[in-house]
């Protein structure tokens, strides 16, 4: 079955709104081995609506329409998709009882004339239920395709996915393919590099797909296998899968879901150390993801944001006289922050991060982007020089990712490759 997707509404073709329904579709529909060969986004135009119906119509079994069914002018969707089908724009009563129906329970009590606009659909067709809404959607036939019309708003429409179009088209798929995927997150390397690291393992001819998604500053390798049956997809998936784990080796963080920092969260738990952080550049960032974490007060003890060089004396008992000589941005004050805020603390581990995050501040000696990251440890403390690239809050998100992978890679004992004291 040839399934198309077309989300309708201005504010997604202005970028005011992310499309989150159309990946929600496709993604759906791939668990059950139908994939969706094609999408359209267009906005609250009538003309523009009925193209785009028109055109898919022509190349699609069955046609998946979110958005422009609210109460207002501008959604237009209804009356596009009657023009569009040659049908008539009719009052639903089903339709108008649920709109009065909803608006008690949404409390809004006052029942305009305008809401009898979410009632008319086009004629000849059949309602498809929203029990969290009050905007029914509509399903019609045209020309041998299906065609499906639902509310824009994610949560409403997930559910009446899942209820009433899914089944509706997974019983009419005469043979379905088997289609598992498995993503793995990594930090540290850039886009070419994993792809030549990951040279070699994609088999298109067999089923077996590798994609590589950058999501700043980490990325998503994903592969996927397709086949008749459950046992050969896993045949070829779950050894592919090793093969790249293998190759990424300490640049793959997790697996899924799973973020950065829910996987240092699992290792903090497992190891029963405690932390406390000693920010400058990064003003509190690394602070704010690492509580981010519910149950994050298990190990995290305090953190200290210390901007200034007075600051960095009196709280962490960095030495005037070293801040004289080497500056605050120096790897003598990065260690000097770590080892402090662990001593002040009493938590195992102290982590502290100071650098330059520009635009203005840089110098030939040490440019915006220049960053040093020190972890002092019970076995002694590390510290490295970096140069990160990009606006201030870039800089600043790659210094909060790069340190806490440093606390992932001690607590896995990957110490060697922090090549100490560069």
């Amino acid at each position: 079955m040839k399934i198309s997707t077309l989300s309708i509404g201005d504010e997604l073709i202005c970028g005011q709104v992310t499309d989150t329904n159309a990946g929600t579709i496709a993604s759906l529909l791939l668990v059950e081995g139908v994939r969706v060969q094609r999408h359209i986004t267009v906005g609250d135009n009538e003309p523009d609506i009925i193209g785009a119906l028109s055109e898919l119509g022509r190349v699609s079994d069955a046609v998946i329409v979110t958005g422009g069914l609210g109460p207002t002018a501008d959604d237009v969707t209804s009356l596009a998709a009657a023009r569009a089908t040659g049908r008539r724009l009719v009052i639903n009563e089903d339709a108008r009882a649920h709109v009065r129906r909803m608006s008690g329970k949404l409390n809004n009590l006052i029942v305009s004339p305008l809401n009898d606009k979410q009632a008319m659909i086009p004629a000849k067709s059949a309602l498809i239920p929203n029990p969290t809404g009050t905007a029914c959607g509509f399903q019609l036939m045209q020309n041998g395709c299906h065609m499906f019309f639902m509310p824009g708003v994610p949560s409403e429409m997930i559910v009446m996915l899942r209820e009433t179009v899914l089944p509706f088209i997974l019983e009419r798929v005469p043979l379905k393919r088997v289609i598992r995927s498995i993503s793995l997150n990594l930090f540290g390397p850039c886009e070419a590099e994993v792809d030549e690291l990951l040279r070699g393992i994609a088999q298109p001819e067999q089923g077996l797909t590798l994609g590589i998604c950058v999501t700043f500053p980490w990325m998503k390798v994903t592969l996927r296998s397709e086949a008749d049956n459950a046992d050969a997809v896993a045949g070829l998936l779950q050894p592919a899968a090793e093969t790249v784990r293998e190759r990424l080796k300490e640049y793959c963080f997790s697996t899924g879901d799973v973020s950065m920092d829910d996987t240092v969260a699992e290792l903090f738990l497992t190891s029963s150390l405690t932390l406390s952080l000693a920010e400058s550049c990064s003003g509190g960032l690394i602070a704010k993801r690492i509580t981010d974490v519910p149950g994050s007060s298990r190990y995290f003890s305090e953190g200290a944001v210390t901007y200034s060089n007075e600051a960095k004396i009196r709280l962490l008992g960095v030495p005037a006289e070293l801040l004289n000589t080497h500056g605050a941005v120096s790897s003598e004050c990065a260690s000097a922050m770590a080892e402090g805020i662990r001593l002040a603390s009493g938590s195992n581990l102290g982590l502290a991060v100071t650098g330059i995050a520009g635009p203005d501040g840089g110098s030939e000696e040490k440019p915006v982007g220049t960053v040093f990251i020190s972890l002092a440890a019970p076995d002694g403390c590390r510290t490295k020089r970096f140069r990160f690239g990009g606006s201030r809050d870039e800089v600043r998100t790659l210094t909060a990712w790069t340190a806490i992978d440093w606390l992932r890679r001690y607590l896995l004992k990957q110490d060697i490759l922090f090549n100490v004291n560069n």
